[in-house]
């Protein structure tokens, strides 16, 4: 949770047996949502949005592998079912279309079953903006990873949601289709550590941290 006065609240629902953290952003004053990577386990993600007493305007996606977008489909459905109006899909760059509409073989050849392709309603480019409620996301396109991913910054809380660019202590693989590690640095360096060091960033897997402490420590970060 952002520690800042900013109505900005997080709340993580960890998903798939990868564990990644699907995330419920709201802003408090409005009770007014998005739903950022659902990658599995639509029903944990709707208890979780019960639990919260909140309505979901959105579904945002960071990038399009399986176990960040493959249940993007299916909550669409359930929400817009439940709430009697539009939930668009948005993000994220078109540069990962090619890994949305292969969700389902790709989760198969993990093993996983049940996934859903995603079309995005909207895609997103550097220097756009999401609404949530009353607050504002910045889109940073940050590729490497994959091609199209985009990262959701809220400037006001001074938080991220970074999907698989950076992690605590780590950063994300390159060795999937179209991943460039040298993109991957380039995007953290350039587009990331630029937000400041008080930035404080989800994942797409593991611990939150701050872009300060992985500009000291992180040792793909470091300077020799």
């Amino acid at each position: 949770m952002p520690e800042s006065p900013s109505r900005l609240r997080v709340a993580v629902v960890p998903v798939t047996p990868l564990q990644q953290n699907c995330s419920i952003v709201f802003d408090e004053a409005t009770k007014r949502a998005a739903v950022i990577d659902p990658g599995g386990e639509v029903g944990k993600i709707l208890q979780g949005i019960e639990q919260l007493g909140v309505t979901v305007e959105r579904i945002l996606i960071t990038h399009g592998h399986f176990d960040h977008a493959g249940g993007a489909t299916p909550l669409k459905l359930a929400l817009e079912k439940k709430q009697g109006g539009a939930v668009p899909i948005e993000g994220p760059h078109v540069d990962d279309e090619f890994l949305l509409t292969r969700v389902p073989e790709a989760a198969a050849r993990w093993g996983f079953s049940g996934f859903e392709a995603v079309a995005s309603e909207r895609w997103l480019v550097d220097g756009d903006t999401v609404s949530v409620g009353g607050l504002t996301f910045e889109v940073l396109h940050c590729p490497g990873h994959s091609p199209g991913h985009v990262v959701y910054f809220q400037p006001e809380a001074r938080f991220a949601v970074v999907g698989d660019v950076i992690f605590a202590g780590s950063i994300g693989r390159t060795d999937l289709p179209r991943g460039d590690h040298a993109t991957l640095l380039a995007s953290i360096r350039d587009k990331l550590l630029p937000l400041g060091d008080d930035v404080g960033f989800l994942p797409g897997h593991g611990p939150t941290s701050t872009l300060g402490e992985e500009r000291a420590s992180n040792p793909f970060l470091v300077e020799d």
